[in-house]
């Protein structure tokens, strides 16, 4: 048949880690037209293609499937008629039980050109993250994958899996998790001995994977007791029971934690956490949304009419001394200004400018930075404070009590995007890094995301952010004691090794 159309590739994304996509895969991504992929375990490869590429999510789950495999193999099919460049990503390897021979068959049919581009597979790749070979020269001389559920509906049937309990070496079951009892029992009733080494691995490759070692039948129970949930890869054999130098059971491993805030924020804190065993998912996207600037114009021109400036965030900050420069105001202009910061983290960012503050409260809320700035500040003192528009109204409201001449200036506001509450499930923590991003986190779906925190614990970049909170009725958050991604990082930390973090 001539060939005719585009070309699609079917390429393997590999285990889960970014890193492991091989070079040509990694190129290919970077050309496509039409991007047409599953779930995979990291989102960084929807980055890598142009903003121009069409984007296809075509995911299975267990229990739901986005499209059946008849779908998915027209849409690869009138991709390529239309001329395009079709990337079809699929985790692991697109030939180890992810259908890639029964895409290939439809473009055969239709004469669409083709090539695959191997990945490495889960199979080996995640057990090797946790130290288990699926080969030992003198314990195991084959291994056989498995798949863990049937083509059929209604999950596994026993009597597949009795056959290989008198298969030597190594099985890996992929896929397996949800009827990981049914394969157990069928193993043993097919005569592999309840005392053969064998584990589970959830998130195999990735920093917060988990692995459960235990005999064969005691393998179920142990899961259960770990909370491991699907999906997940199941090994019986003499090498699960290999605790290897590459094993690493991180302090945070375990835990999930959905991130809320800037792309910066993001960036910093799930690189920690990530890098301490913890899960992360982007809870809520901030995007900071600039206001009032002709106005801040014209008042850093006028900054001499001012004896204090006050910063509640590292954003007014920013915004401020931007302003500054666009406007060519030179910083000598601030020689006769004073500085307050409601904070050791926005008094240590404003250091960076070159400026340090004159004031910071001893307790980090913004009325107890107001009723330092009414002690610390001369009755004819003039006040500027840049800040968001959701700022906290009790500072200014103290200073007018007290009659103070002050300017609120809103030069910015926290605009956060919808986040689907499907993502937010099954979360250990939520951060917040300002009072602002808090209300923005509420400003859909309230009364869904406070039932969140009955099993979700709060953790705040601060103690203004926590009064924030305290407005939507949630209380005993976490506060990092240095408000950094490091202090978020270490208070859970901390959990942890208090033994106050449950899995």
């Amino acid at each position: 048949m001539m060939r005719q159309g585009g070309m699609v590739y079917l390429v393997g994304a590999g285990p889960g880690d970014e890193e492991l996509i091989t070079k040509k895969g990694d190129r290919l991504l970077s050309a496509a037209e039409v991007l047409v992929y599953d779930r995979l375990a990291s989102k960084e490869f929807l980055k890598r293609i142009p903003d121009t590429c069409e984007k296809i999510y075509v995911g299975k789950e267990a229990g739901r499937h986005s499209m059946n495999q008849e779908e998915i193999n027209r849409i690869l099919v009138e991709k390529a008629l239309e001329g395009k460049l079709v990337v079809r990503l699929k985790g692991g390897d697109p030939f180890v039980f992810g259908r890639g021979g029964e895409e290939i068959l439809a473009l055969e049919q239709h004469g669409i050109a083709y090539e695959v581009v191997p990945g490495v597979t889960s199979a080996v790749a995640a057990l090797a993250h946790v130290g288990i070979p699926v080969t030992h020269r003198l314990l195991a001389q084959s291994f056989h994958v498995i798949t863990g559920h049937t083509a059929f509906d209604g999950g596994a049937e026993a009597g597949n899996y009795e056959r290989y309990g008198t298969v030597p070496g190594t099985l890996v079951f992929l896929m397996g998790l949800s009827n990981l009892e049914t394969i157990v029992e069928a193993l043993i009733r097919g005569g592999k001995s309840g005392e053969t080494p064998a584990a589970v691995v959830t998130d195999g490759t990735l920093s917060w994977a988990r692995c459960v070692r235990g005999r064969l039948d005691e393998l179920p129970k142990k899961v259960r007791e770990a909370g491991l949930k699907p999906p997940g890869i199941i090994v019986v054999g003499e090498t699960a029971a290999f605790h290897m130098t590459c094993e690493k059971e991180r302090i945070l491993s375990g835990i999930s934690v959905g991130i809320t805030g800037t792309d910066g924020m993001f960036e910093k804190l799930a690189g920690k956490l990530s890098s301490m065993g913890a899960r992360t998912v982007r809870a809520g996207i901030s995007r900071i949304q600039t206001e009032n600037e002709e106005k801040l114009a014209e008042t850093v021109k006028q900054i001499r009419r001012f004896s204090w400036i006050v910063f509640t965030s590292k954003n007014a900050v920013s915004l401020f001394f931007d302003a500054m420069k666009k406007n060519q105001v030179d910083l000598r202009a601030l020689g006769s200004c004073r500085f307050a910061a409601v904070g050791s983290g926005t008094g240590e960012f404003l250091k960076e400018y070159g400026f340090f503050p004159d004031y910071i409260p001893a307790e980090y809320t913004t009325e107890a930075l107001a009723k330092g700035l009414l002690k610390v500040c001369k009755k004819e003192e003039r006040i500027l404070i840049p800040r968001a528009r959701q700022g906290s109204k009790r500072l200014t409201d103290l200073l007018k009590e007290d009659g103070r001449d002050f300017l609120d200036l809103p030069i910015y506001d926290v605009v956060t995007e919808e986040t689907p509450m499907e993502s937010l499930s099954g979360l250990t923590y939520i951060t917040f890094e300002s009072g602002s991003g808090v209300r923005g986190f509420f400003a859909d779906h309230e009364k869904e995301k406070k039932t969140l925190f009955e099993t979700v614990r709060p953790v705040c970049i601060g103690q203004a952010t926590a009064e924030v909170l305290k407005e939507y009725g949630i209380s005993r958050p976490l506060v990092a004691k240095s408000y950094t991604a490091d202090g978020i990082a270490g208070i859970l930390a901390m959990e942890r090794e208090h033994g106050n973090i449950r899995l």
